[in-house]
């Protein structure tokens, strides 16, 4: 076989080669459910809360309260491509606490979504349009 022809065989097998990515991140350090067990309302001041939590990602003052946000994201997406089909799945799921505190920086409330850990990795199915 002459070194055009073969080349042209290899250019030729890699552009039809499949190819596949897997992506895993995060956005902050993850929140510890057992973390949030430690806070009494009425009692745990905002000192001791970040003493527990370590620092907010916001704090939003409401008049003479305040609340601190704590966030953490986690995305998982895969990819699988073909010479023309390119599928991308990603999903993101995130952890979030808002933490509120009276005018003296007691604790008063606790509200928190923990989903962070559910991502997962996946391509969407291939389904016939306007299904």
């Amino acid at each position: 076989m002459s070194r055009p022809v073969s080349s042209l065989l290899v250019i030729a097998a890699l552009t039809f080669v499949p190819g596949c990515f897997f992506s895993n991140s995060r956005i902050n350090r993850p929140l510890d459910p057992a973390a949030f067990t430690r806070l009494e309302p009425g009692k745990s001041t905002s000192k001791e809360v970040v003493e527990i939590l370590g620092a907010p990602t916001e704090v939003v003052q409401l008049g003479h309260r305040s609340a601190y946000r704590y966030d953490h994201s986690h995305t998982k997406e895969a990819g699988l491509w073909l010479l023309i089909l390119y599928l991308h799945g990603a999903d993101v799921q995130s952890d979030r606490a808002w933490v509120f505190f009276d005018e003296n920086g007691v604790l008063t409330h606790v509200g928190t979504t923990l989903e962070a850990n559910t991502a997962e990795y996946a391509i969407p199915p291939m389904t016939p349009s306007g299904q």
